[in-house]
């Protein structure tokens, strides 16, 4: 008899936002479909614009006030984010669904200290003051944080990018979440600090247990520390797979274009970066067939006229593109 599938801890089933602006409706989002198993690392990858920014913010109901949701669902652990109320919405976040910003300077209290800021994110935990200081003292340890007791008195000025990005993992992870969502942690940090806080998350995560959804433009940190990828280009998934498929065997043409694009792949010494001609279209004002289509050197006929669908190419690879399917 075989073994009961077990579901996804997060599921974001063609899910479609759209913002009201000035020109008229921004369709940030359109159909977008991944999910995410128990105990993986999945990475985003794609150009500023793509909607990254706007997936996590779906995915953790903070987004503006001028989004709306047009379509889709988002599932977390069996329930649907988008229908629960604020109350219950607020209980998850922090508990079960923990956030790393971009930047921990912007995203931590410069007027509280980090002891203070500790104690104040276990708000939820029924255990006396002492045992939520113990908790992290312990917590800053496993981040690697010298002098923990020290760093406890101090305020988020007092300490590097560095320390304040591990400072911001500690805390997310402080109530054990069982998704953690790392927006660009590595932006703002040197290339040392980048492998250290990399290999950090690793452990971490193999520590808790917890699922990571983790969005970067770095493709060696996404090769590094995910399962799985998600390619996404102007508000669409455009390619999605196992790492070894997407770096090693790339089918979008975006993605191939992506992956030229990355220093570490340039074998020659030159004076000019390889780029991707064009630029990303209007989504106000959306072009018929494939968005890519306008910057993709194998655009055919077909692709002017239908959008392609994300369709599977093969044990779990799958790409929106009408050439890669028919060359498959």
């Amino acid at each position: 008899m075989s073994e009961p599938e077990i579901a996804p801890l997060l599921e974001v089933d063609r899910l479609s936002v759209s913002y009201d602006t000035d020109r008229g409706r921004l369709r940030a989002l359109r159909s977008v479909s991944f999910d995410i198993g128990r105990g993986e690392i999945v990475g985003i990858v794609g150009e500023s614009g793509c909607g990254k920014s706007t997936l996590i913010s779906a995915v953790i109901r903070l987004l503006a006030s001028n989004a709306r949701l047009d379509d889709g669902a988002i599932r977390f652990d069996g329930e649907d984010l988008m229908s629960l109320a604020p109350d219950r919405m607020r209980a998850l976040r922090g508990a079960r669904l923990a956030m790393v910003f971009q930047d921990p300077m912007t995203s931590l209290n410069p007027v509280l200290s980090i002891g203070r800021q500790m104690l104040d994110v276990q708000y939820q935990r029924k255990a006396s003051g002492t045992d939520k200081r113990e908790r992290s003292l312990a917590m800053l340890q496993k981040v690697g944080i010298p002098d923990p007791e020290r760093r406890l008195r101090e305020y988020p000025h007092q300490l590097s990018g560095g320390m304040r990005q591990r400072v911001a993992i500690a805390m997310a992870l402080l109530m054990e979440p069982a998704l953690l969502i790392a927006d660009e942690p590595t932006t703002a940090l040197d290339a040392t600090l980048e492998v250290q806080i990399i290999h950090q998350l690793k452990a971490l995560q193999a520590d808790f247990g917890c699922s990571i959804l983790f969005i970067s433009h770095h493709l060696g940190v996404i090769a590094e520390l995910c399962d799985r990828v998600v390619v996404m280009y102007a508000g669409e998934v455009v390619e999605s797979g196992t790492v070894r498929q997407v770096f090693h065997e790339p089918r979008h043409p975006y993605t191939r274009k992506l992956l030229e694009c990355d220093p570490a792949r340039i074998s020659e010494r030159t004076r000019q970066l390889p780029i991707i001609a064009g630029a990303l279209p209007d989504l106000v004002e959306l072009p018929e067939g494939c968005v890519f289509r306008t910057r993709c050197d194998r655009a055919v006929a077909e692709c002017a006229q239908r959008r392609p669908a994300l369709e599977d190419a093969g044990d779990g690879h799958r790409v929106a593109c009408f050439v890669a399917r028919s060359t498959s």
